[in-house]
């Protein structure tokens, strides 16, 4: 009977210890996994700041080009407007300008200048 005992207490000493080996094993992944959401953790909000930042750095040049492109569209409207007027008085001038014989040629003339058609409207 004593050897019964004595092979259960073994039997008994042997499972606590593998027990034990393996809680340590377990610690130990536990440990390891959560080191590697700590990096990912890291690498994820580092990752995340850079794409803010060209988030950001985007969007003020895409601000500063809609504010130039307004710019640029009132100057077309402008300088079209401008062309537009001294079309007008180059036109009025060769009618006044110009005797009946050669109204003509001096209309003729101003297409001939000036034939592509400038006017944009918006």
């Amino acid at each position: 009977m004593k050897k019964d005992s004595s092979d259960a207490q073994q039997r008994k000493r042997r499972r606590m210890q593998s027990n034990r080996e393996s809680a340590q094993r377990s610690r130990m992944r536990k440990h390891k996994y959560m080191d590697d959401l700590t990096a990912e953790v890291a690498h994820l909000s580092k990752q995340n700041n850079q794409i803010s930042n060209t988030i950001n750095a985007t969007t003020h040049h895409c601000l500063k080009l809609e504010a130039h492109n307004s710019v640029l569209r009132a100057q077309i409207i402008e300088l079209s407007q401008r062309f537009h007027s001294l079309k007008q008085i180059l036109f009025t001038r060769c009618v006044f300008e110009a005797d009946h014989s050669n109204f003509g040629d001096a209309l003729l003339g101003l297409t001939h200048h000036h034939p592509i058609d400038f006017d944009i409207h918006y």
